[in-house]
């Protein structure tokens, strides 16, 4: 679509037909179009035409909606399966919960990005072969390598649904960076209407109760599976239709809590000095500290994305410096740990894939912070810290990959 809005750009007919077509896609692509533009008549109304903020809510087209509704029922369907079939729900949601919701929106978005035939036949071929995996290991009491495959299989199933949002575009960095964005307003926009479901959960029974009618059970059995499965498919449909919903919600958050972590991460480390434990001499202790570490990593990485497409604040820049830095030697901290327990131990499923992961953040971290340090110097753009993240998005997904259905047959179902 970049092409065509370029091609067009002086044809107000042609331009207009193009932007009735796929609205929302018309206007991101404008937007990254838009500062090789600057200046010209023609650009500059439709700027200011796509930037006017309405305060209209947008429902999209008839297509859409009826497109929502039905992946909203297919979602709670599925989240229902055990019930509706008797099927071990110890078994199931450990292994299928990544389905409930994950593939309706890489449906969605292949959709809406007009996904090409070979990329919708990777797309359905990922999904399959992750489910048909997953639902074939061994129902092994106790099984690191099944723990870990499903967790990585979520994380597998994000990033087939990166692949559908970056879609077909040539800008790929770019795509990659809205599709962290995109993230982080789902969750603001999913958290809104958790919230709001959850007081007309209160409210219904309440009054239900009222009258002698006790719906607890049914309800939570029923209209509250429904409700979760369909609350980020209904939260990817307003996030896309309106994105000015969170659209100012999302940065004013990556600028609250970057100083907020920054502050706790630092006192943290401090108070680990004076309590006297640490992860060299405790295993639960390590894995809260590396859980504390992906805490960070999505704190700078959502950051990260907002001042790249938002912001020139040296002030921000210079907090995301500080945070990468002492969220390097976290890493570093957490890292020595489990090299150091893997020497006195050996190997494991779960040391080896903590290994691998902590290896891949550093780098990453290193790289963001390279480019973070080269922008605070003037020797670079702050795109380039986009860029930094959005490259190595496809290192996480192979790895990923490796997890998933690798380590089980290399630990032998352990």
């Amino acid at each position: 679509m970049k092409d065509k809005i370029f091609a067009h750009l002086n044809d107000p007919g042609q331009l207009e037909k193009i932007y009735r077509t796929n609205k929302v896609s018309f206007k991101r692509e404008f937007d990254l179009l838009y500062p090789e533009l600057k200046g010209g008549t023609a650009a500059d109304f439709w700027h200011e035409r796509l930037n006017f903020e309405s305060d209209r809510i947008s429902w999209g087209t008839g297509r859409e909606l009826v497109f929502v509704i039905i992946a909203a029922l297919i979602a709670g369907l599925i989240a229902k399966l055990p019930s509706i079939f008797a099927i071990n729900e110890d078994f199931f949601y450990p292994r299928n919960v990544g389905f409930v919701v994950f593939p309706l929106l890489t449906v969605y978005f292949a959709w809406k990005n007009k996904l090409s035939s070979p990329k919708i036949a990777f797309s359905i071929g990922a999904v399959l072969t992750g489910l048909i995996f997953i639902n074939l290991l061994p129902d092994v009491k106790k099984s690191d390598t099944l723990i870990l495959s499903c967790v990585h299989l979520l994380l597998f199933l994000w990033s087939v649904l990166g692949f559908a949002f970056t879609g077909d575009q040539k800008n790929k960095d770019e795509r990659r960076l809205g599709f962290l964005k995109y993230n982080g307003d789902l969750v603001v926009i999913t958290t809104l209407i958790l919230i709001a479901g959850g007081i007309m959960t209160g409210i219904t029974i309440g009054l239900f109760s009222l009258i002698g009618f006790h719906i607890e059970r049914f309800y939570s059995q029923n209209i509250v599976v429904m409700g979760l499965a369909a609350a980020p498919i209904i939260g990817t449909y307003l996030t896309q239709t309106n994105p000015q919903l969170v659209g100012k919600v999302s940065p004013v958050i990556a600028k609250l809590f970057s100083p907020l972590v920054l502050i706790m991460l630092v006192v943290y480390l401090i108070a680990i000095v004076y309590s006297g434990k640490n992860p060299y001499n405790n295993r639960d202790f390590l894995m809260i500290f590396n859980a504390l570490l992906i805490g960070v990593m999505a704190i700078i990485f959502f950051s990260v994305a907002e001042i790249s497409r938002s912001t020139k604040s040296y002030m921000q820049i210079w907090i995301l410096f500080v945070l990468s830095v002492v969220t390097i030697i976290v890493n570093s901290v957490a890292l020595s740990a489990i090299i150091l327990r893997i020497s006195e131990w050996g190997i494991t499923p779960n040391r080896a894939a903590v290994l691998g992961g902590n290896v891949l953040i550093l780098i990453n971290l290193l790289l963001v912070t390279t480019q973070l340090f080269k922008v605070l110097s003037k020797k670079a753009d702050v795109i380039n810290v986009g860029k930094a993240i959005a490259s190595y998005l496809p290192i996480y997904f192979v790895w990923t990959i490796i997890v998933t259905f690798i380590f089980p047959l290399i630990f032998g179902f352990k």
